[in-house]
């Protein structure tokens, strides 16, 4: 791979899209096998003024070893110190940051037992919670970047030899995330003043509803919380520091009433759940909550994760994202959410974001679904977006505005 692409990389994930600043513990989640970027990493966060750099590695084989053999009880239990490690660096003085670097396999739970993987998951959500609120309501700086591993590449490029596979999406993320150009500072100040700009545009319609159609069947209609913020781009953490949360990002999202939801809707992308794909569905919702739902690959497990809790199948996002992402142009399918969620328009299943409700963050949860935002121990991302897709919105005086005409913005 080009070393000083990777550098710049890693150095505008860190220095701008976690954007750390002096005196603040740097906490990175890596995989074991992507070391050489954590290392990067963490010479960009000194560079920025870090106090300190602590990274925690993570394996996917073991991981699938332990869930494949271990007991269901051990797995699910989370101790004390593991839930206060977090924390401890988050109360700290001077505070923390979180860079999350995702290289995982699409498939490397396939085969195992889809319930337990769901038990076990939420159950351990549950029991993180309290170090998980930090990231859901922004009161650190928080970023989501990827690295291609090898089981991945494969995944994306099943035709090549390995090694031509792992450098082919290298440089396919260099190129998707504004990298290989050589300056990808200048470049994302472009894109986030653009993505901002219809952000406001959005939030001056005062939108109550969208309804969104394309010719494979979907039909629905999102009405939104009270209150209800668009936001997009880069976000503003309670410290007051900006911050990219997902590199790349394609998206303007907000807030749906998680009782205010009708219509069908189908996906256009195979979902990596639990390490299984979920592929070809279809959803329907009647008052917010989903009364049917098929799936060509996985249903089962689809209706899984819809079950997970009560707020599971209720969805608490919404993102609209053009057909001309960068993602989207590249014509290749990812099998990871990140790339592939800023490649077309999409839901969540489970919980909202409090900053996308107005003074949000400040509000306590049931202050939050009062306004119509949903509650979850999930956050599921699943791509509804096409090339024909159109997207209304109803505004506050009774006016229809055109958002999206053909998979494109329409202002």
């Amino acid at each position: 791979m080009n070393q000083e692409l990777l550098q710049k990389y890693a150095d505008f994930i860190v220095k701008v899209g976690v954007n750390v600043r002096p005196g603040q513990a740097f906490l990175i989640r890596c995989p074991v096998d992507m070391a050489f970027f954590a290392h990067c990493c963490a010479k960009a966060g000194y560079e920025a003024g870090a106090r300190d750099v602590i990274v925690r590695y993570e394996d996917e084989q073991l991981a699938r070893i332990r869930m494949e053999m271990g007991e269901e009880s051990a797995l699910s239990q989370v101790l004390p110190y593991e839930l206060r490690s977090w924390l401890d660096y988050a109360e700290s003085d001077g505070g923390c940051c979180l860079l999350a670097i995702h290289a995982s396999d699409p498939e490397a739970f396939a085969g195992l037992d889809a319930a337990k993987l769901n038990r076990v998951s939420m159950a351990r959500r549950k029991a993180m919670k309290p170090w998980n609120d930090y990231t859901m309501n922004d009161r650190v700086q928080w970023c989501v970047a990827a690295v291609p591993a090898p089981a991945w590449a494969a995944r994306v490029f099943p035709g090549l030899p390995l090694d031509e596979a792992v450098e082919k999406l290298w440089s396919l993320i260099f190129d998707v995330c504004r990298v290989t150009g050589g300056d990808p500072v200048g470049e994302w100040r472009q894109h986030v003043a653009k993505t901002s700009a219809r952000r406001d545009q959005l939030n001056a319609w005062k939108l109550q509803s969208i309804h969104m159609t394309a010719a494979n069947g979907t039909d629905l209609t999102v009405g939104l919380a009270e209150g209800s913020l668009w936001e997009g781009a880069s976000s503003k953490a309670e410290n007051g520091v900006d911050f990219i949360a997902n590199v790349p990002t394609e998206e303007v999202f907000t807030c749906p009433h998680r009782l205010r939801v009708n219509g069908v809707v189908k996906g256009t992308k195979p979902y990596v759940y639990n390490g299984q794909l979920i592929e070809g569905f279809s959803v329907t919702f009647r008052d917010g909550q989903v009364v049917a739902h098929s799936a060509e690959k996985n249903d089962a497990l689809l209706g899984e994760l819809l079950a997970s809790d009560e707020g599971a199948c209720h969805i608490g996002e919404v993102a609209l994202v053009p057909a001309s992402s960068p993602i989207s142009r590249s014509g290749v399918l990812f099998y990871n959410t990140l790339f592939d969620e800023n490649a077309a328009c999409h839901i969540a299943f489970g919980a909202g974001y409090p900053g996308t409700i107005q003074g949000g963050t400040a509000m306590t949860r049931e202050q939050r679904q009062a306004l119509g935002m949903n509650d979850s121990a999930i956050h599921e991302d699943v791509m509804v977006g096409s090339p024909d897709m159109d997207i209304t919105g109803l505004t506050a005086d009774g006016k229809t505005v055109q958002i999206f005409k053909n998979g494109e913005w329409a202002f």
